[in-house]
């Protein structure tokens, strides 16, 4: 058995028009973000839980109970609308868009915590908000302005286990392994 370590999180697959709108969101708010790092469209997801190093054995252990937890959670129409800055006060160092996701996908993170939990991850103890990372500021920045943001809507139908390799030029994203929503494994 394999103990090689890879970093690891579990989210929801993007469509490539969302990706493409966010690209030129992105564009549109560069001058008015500082010295933020944008993410790269490609690499945005809905990031439903962090795993960071994880070994074969953890990652065996999580399938099951992804597997369920997807085939038991609808496909979602969700709102992908409003910018704001983690954390709410200070100096801002992340920056996000918004996704009014129904109570489903809340259901679904909620099972990759405890999918999480059960493969040996401390918990999570900050508090699940859908949201996607536009950006992060390395150093300390003024609050920037944002102006309203509203890219319609997306669906949601694919949880996807990802390894994350950190490189030079940005961190690459594999799929492990995916999860049709709404539909037996």
């Amino acid at each position: 058995m394999s103990t090689e370590h890879v970093r690891g999180f579990v989210a929801l697959e993007l469509d490539p028009r969302l990706r493409d709108a966010m690209g030129e969101l992105q564009a549109r708010l560069r001058p008015r973000l500082g010295n933020v790092h944008l993410v790269r469209p490609e690499g945005i997801h809905l990031t439903l839980r962090f795993l960071g190093s994880t070994t074969a054995p953890q990652r065996d252990s999580m399938r099951a109970i992804l597997a369920a937890a997807a085939s038991a959670c609808p496909p979602a129409e969700v709102r992908v609308a409003g910018l704001g800055t983690f954390p709410e006060r200070g100096s801002p160092r992340v920056l996000w868009l918004g996704l009014d996701a129904p109570p489903s996908i809340g259901e679904l993170q909620k099972a990759c915590e405890r999918a999480a939990l059960a493969a040996g991850f401390e918990k999570e103890d900050r508090p699940f908000k859908a949201h996607l990372t536009l950006g992060r500021w390395r150093d300390r920045a003024p609050r920037p302005e944002l102006p309203e943001a509203d890219l319609g809507t997306t669906r949601l139908e694919t949880l996807v286990l990802f390894r994350s390799e950190l490189r030079p030029g940005g961190a690459v994203y594999t799929p492990l392994e995916t999860f049709a929503l709404g539909r037996p494994g």
